[in-house]
Parts: C-alpha cells; structure tokens; sequence
C-alpha cells in the first residue's frame, strides 16, 4: 500500500467533507442530541410510582401502613374513598397500584390473627407492575416485621440477632445512567460510524466517479483506507463528544484508563467505518446503502448487545446470533472501564475481538472494492 496514494485520497475525502458544512455539522450534534435525549428520557429507574390507598379501616395501625408507603420514594401516595375510584385511575393511566386495607384491620391485628392487605396491580405494563409489586411487599413485609418483634420480646423470644447488610459495587446509587450511558455512547459510535461509511462509496457510484476512481493508480486497500481515515477523523470527534458529554453532564464515574478507553473505542470506530464502507462497496445507490447500514448498525447495537435488554433471557437462536455482534463486545469494555475500573487483564478477550473484527472488515472491503465496473 502506498501512502502517498493513501493521503491523497484522504485529502480529497476531507475537502469532500469541508465543502459540506451542513452534512457535517449534522454529522456532530446528531451523537451529542441522541446521547441528550436518550440520556435523559431513557431510564430504568422505578420509583415515584403513582398509587392510591382505600383504607376501609381508618385506625391508627391502617394510619401507621399509609406512612410506611409516604414514607418510601417509590411510591407518590394518594387516599381514595372507593374502589371505583382506583379502578378508574388504573383505566385512566392515572395510578399503577392500588392499596386496599380492610375494614378489621386493626381489629385483627388486636387480635394477634393473621390479616391481608389487597394491593391492585395494572399488568399492561408488566415490568414496572413487578417491580412496584416487589416494592410494596417488602414495605408490608418491614410493617409485619415491626408488629412481630414487640410479641416476641414479651413472649421471651429474643429477635432475630443476624440481619443481612446490602452493598452494591460499582453503581452504589443504582442510577440507571450510569449504566445506560456507556452502553449508549456504544450505540451512538455504532449508528453514526456505519451510516458515514455507508455513503461513501455509494455517493461515488452515483457521482459517476466510482469508474474513475477505480481507474487510477490506486489500489483498493489505498482506496479504502484513504477514505475511512477520513471519516475516522469525523467520527473520533462524535466519540470524544459523547464520551465528555457522557463524565461531564450526566456525571458517570470514569474509574478506568482514559487511555485504553480511547484505545478500544478507536478499534471500535475504526471496524464500524470499514462495516460502513463494505456496505456502500455492496450497493450502487445512496438510499439502499442507507438503509441497509442502519439495519446493521442500530437494531443490533440496541437489541443484540445487551444496551437494555439480558441476553442471557433471550432464546438460544438468538443469543448465538448475539455473539457476532461487536458492540456487545465494545459495550462490555466501556461498562468495565467506566463503573469497574477494569484494565487489559480483565478485558483482553473483547480487545482482541475489536482487533479481528477490525481486521476481517477490513479484509472483506478491501476485497470487495477489487471488482471492477463491469
């Protein structure tokens, strides 16, 4: 590969680049506003859960259970007079739960029997319905709790003496930030780098340059390379946007190497532009080139790399399709080096996966830029 070829060929990219200033200032506010908007509106945090309590009994001990569930973030506590009310609620959107206390509440309590709290469930929205009924049972379980252990010390049943203390690694506040965030700049670095690959060549073909082009003494690797440097500049800067914007507004703890953060997502970059320009060498038009980047970019980086959803819980098929996505890999390696603090020992396995996905793009593009127009 000769690299004088090679910088000519960047050198043309780039003033291809430069003579655009509107696809390229689109190019570097389009990672900062998604990493804004999913940043912010994207959040796996349950808490504030609107639920409106019926209490039938209206006693001190009803009074002590409605303070308990005031007394918790997760629940934003409204008192009803009727079922009919939170039955209209939950057909309005306006409640996820209802509390129900009977009338013998306290009666039954007086009476050291046994007695039951209806909680109303609205199961459309079935995750945040399990997750607020894991909220609610432990917020009675704590109330039975405290009634039981004044009737065991007078019955001479010492409490219980051993009691299990909770401590949460890495993500001690269990923001959902900090673990959507680095998964996201992954996303961003995947959608942006695949879809400014995909048109490049494309654009060529269209441009009726592409004969040309392929006409001169430069080869295809020199071709290709040329092109994707040029774009990797353009990208390192979207990656290094989204990484500031990541540790600087939404305050994600960079405990890792900043070094071999850049490292790794420079590999990253640099096969998601080579998948791009692959992409772009496969098809003649713009829109097809297009569309078919950012079906291999965004729906897997999003659904098959573990951004949101456990791979472990999906079917087979597709956690053994999940395996040759890189972001899933890349994605493991931000995560690590930003909330564990990870280094080479522990990450070498996914780095040296962006060194062969890097590799064999490359391999691949450069191999398929080799045909000639027939």
């Amino acid at each position: 590969m000769n690299l004088r070829r090679t910088r000519a060929i960047f050198r043309k990219e780039m003033l291809h680049i430069i003579r655009d200033p509107r696809s390229l200032v689109a190019a570097l506010l389009q990672p900062l506003i998604m990493l804004m908007l999913f940043g912010w509106a994207l959040s796996l945090d349950v808490d504030h859960i609107p639920a409106y309590v019926y209490d039938q009994s209206n006693s001190p001990q009803s009074r002590d259970l409605i303070n308990a569930f005031q007394g918790s973030r997760y629940f934003s506590v409204t008192e009803v007079t009727s079922y009919h009310a939170i039955e209209q609620a939950i057909d309005k959107r306006q409640c996820l739960m209802g509390v129900a206390i009977p009338p013998d509440f306290a009666k039954q309590l007086g009476q050291k029997q046994p007695t039951q709290v209806q909680l109303l469930l609205d199961g459309s929205d079935s995750n945040t319905a399990s997750i607020a009924r894991g909220y609610a049972e432990s917020i009675v379980a704590l109330y039975s709790g405290q009634l039981q252990a004044p009737v065991q010390t007078a019955m001479g049943n010492s409490p219980a003496r051993v009691s299990a203390e909770m401590r949460v690694w890495y993500n001690p506040d269990l923001l959902s930030q900090n673990f959507i965030v680095p998964g996201l700049i992954a996303v961003i670095v995947m959608i942006i780098a695949s879809n400014l690959g995909a048109l490049t060549i494309a654009r060529e073909w269209e441009n009726g340059t592409m004969e040309q082009l392929l006409s001169t003494p430069a080869r295809p690797s020199e071709v290709a390379f040329g092109k994707l440097f040029a774009y990797f500049v353009v990208g390192f800067v979207d990656m290094v946007i989204a990484l500031v914007v990541g540790v600087f507004v939404f305050h994600v703890p960079l405990k890792g190497s900043v070094l071999l953060l850049l490292v790794s997502s420079c590999l990253f970059l640099f096969g998601s532009l080579a998948l791009g320009i692959l992409v772009s060498a496969s098809f003649r038009t713009q829109l097809l080139a297009y569309q078919m980047g950012s079906f291999i970019s965004f729906l897997p980086a999003f659904l098959l790399s573990g951004f949101i959803y456990s791979i472990s819980n999906m079917p087979r098929v597709i956690q053994f399709i999940a395996l040759f996505v890189p972001a899933r890999y890349y994605m493991n390696i931000a995560r690590g080096i930003f909330l564990k603090g990870l280094g080479v020992r522990a990450l070498w396995f996914e780095l040296l996966l962006m060194v062969f996905y890097c590799v064999s793009v490359c391999y691949f593009t450069t191999r398929k830029l080799r045909q000639k127009v027939a």
